[in-house]
């Protein structure tokens, strides 16, 4: 399975707000620190906000930060989100539907089974996970005090 490059920068803007939880972050700030670009990062917060997993403020004293605490937030959850319009296979929901095999095939019912356990899998950790342990993660990610 390959993750697509929106659960990507998710995951990883996810890490930088755990980071950062001192303070506000700016999505360039993200962007410059990731080196993404800053219009990718954008859609992915929108999507995590709409969803209740950043909490965004716009205006002068504005920018992003985590909803809530890092031990709260289930990867599995994170990825399924990302995921979710982007179809393993042609037969799977949001797929173009055109594969010949259709009606008779097995191999929609195995690999909808193998995604799911990867999913499952993924929902043991949370997004401490990611940046907890020798701290060095969180201090490649740290951005400082706002400017």
């Amino acid at each position: 399975m390959r993750l697509r490059l929106q659960a990507d920068y998710a995951l990883r803007t996810l890490m930088c707000l755990a980071a950062n939880t001192h303070r506000r972050v700016m999505i360039a700030e993200v962007a410059a620190k990731l080196s993404v670009s800053q219009n990718h990062i954008v859609k992915v917060v929108h999507k995590l906000a709409t969803h209740g997993f950043v909490d965004s403020l716009r205006g002068r004293s504005g920018g992003i930060r985590l909803a809530g605490p890092a031990d709260t937030i289930n990867l599995g959850s994170v990825l399924r989100l990302m995921e979710a319009d982007a179809p393993l296979v042609d037969c799977f929901p949001g797929g173009a539907g055109q594969c010949s095999l259709i009606p008779h095939c097995l191999l929609k019912g195995i690999l909808a089974e193998a995604q799911e356990a990867f999913f499952q899998s993924v929902d043991g950790y949370t997004l401490a996970h990611l940046v907890g342990g020798d701290g060095k993660l969180g201090a490649s990610l740290a951005l400082g005090d706002a400017a």
